[in-house]
């Protein structure tokens, strides 16, 4: 019962009050400059943004069968799963600690392809706004560009989560955030990886200051 609830009940549900609560959210472009750069980008591509930001980017980039997530093939990760098929997104089932090779090689298969993928950059554990290395080495693999983004919120919850989960509120005004694209020279050793990680968390950081 419960699986039928997450496989076919939850998911229609959330989508329609992600759909319904968005919709009331006014929305503007920090820098429409970079993100048309984006946009208008051929190849693949990845897009990165922190955990706590999800929220409003998941409805903001919607419809768009050529950006693929990463999801885990656990029970609440079936139930996201189907909300991100509903919202027109692709998904690859699989999990950054767990066989975190084959999750890898899907990735690398997909930007190799000409698609794109959107990485959470401080993944799914934290630490808060920190950069973690897994989209600077599969950048540096497939030689992608790496773009971050943020978005900023008037009025808004900080949940008390480990990445302070931002949920903006019904008839705010959301500014999205892109940045300048972040290259990465094919197979980075360790250093540069490093090097590449404060790069991003500082992008990030920036980005998100900005649209506050």
């Amino acid at each position: 019962m419960k699986k039928f609830l997450f496989n076919f009940i939850f998911p229609y549900l959330l989508y329609t009050l992600i759909l319904v609560w968005c919709w009331t959210i006014r929305e503007s472009r920090k820098n429409p400059e970079a993100e048309d750069y984006v946009r208008n980008l051929s190849g693949g591509y990845i897009l990165t943004l922190w955990h706590g930001r999800i929220f409003y980017l998941f409805y903001y980039l919607r419809r768009r069968p050529d950006f693929h997530l990463l999801i885990s093939p656990s029970l609440d990760g079936d139930l996201l799963a189907q909300l991100a098929r509903l919202m027109g997104y692709s998904v690859i089932r699989g999990s950054t600690f767990k066989k975190a090779v084959p999750s890898a090689r899907s990735l690398i298969k997909v930007l190799r392809s000409g698609e794109n993928i959107i990485i959470i950059a401080d993944g799914s554990r934290g630490p808060c706004k920190e950069a973690q290395s897994g989209s600077i080495q599969i950048a540096g693999i497939t030689d992608s560009p790496l773009i971050p983004m943020s978005y900023g919120a008037i009025n808004k919850i900080k949940l008390n989560t480990w990445d302070r989960f931002v949920l903006p509120l019904p008839f705010t005004h959301c500014k999205i955030n892109f940045g300048k694209c972040i290259t990465v020279s094919h197979h980075p050793d360790s250093n540069l990886v490093l090097k590449k990680q404060a790069e991003l968390t500082v992008a990030l950081n920036h980005l998100t200051e900005e649209s506050e």
